[in-house]
């Protein structure tokens, strides 16, 4: 009963280490390029949270002005 007791809570305590969300240092790179096709600029912002809230972060950081085209991306 003991072993099993242990076993079940070594596997809870597994369970909830992978639920847990971890904040990182992510990197969000973002260019901008002409309707060419040409690159004009490039930007790298660091954004310290989990990966979700950190894309969301990134995408979210996207401009758009006439004939230049803003994409963002984690790295």
């Amino acid at each position: 009963m003991k072993k099993g007791l242990i076993l079940l809570s070594g596997i809870a305590f597994i369970i909830a280490l992978g639920l847990t969300s971890c904040k990182k240092d992510y990197t969000c790179t973002c260019t901008v390029k002409d309707s060419s096709g040409n690159v004009l600029s490039t930007a790298s912002v660091t954004i310290d949270d989990t990966k979700s809230k950190a894309t969301t972060a990134c995408n979210g950081m996207v401009v758009s002005t006439a004939g230049e085209t803003e994409t963002c991306a984690i790295q």
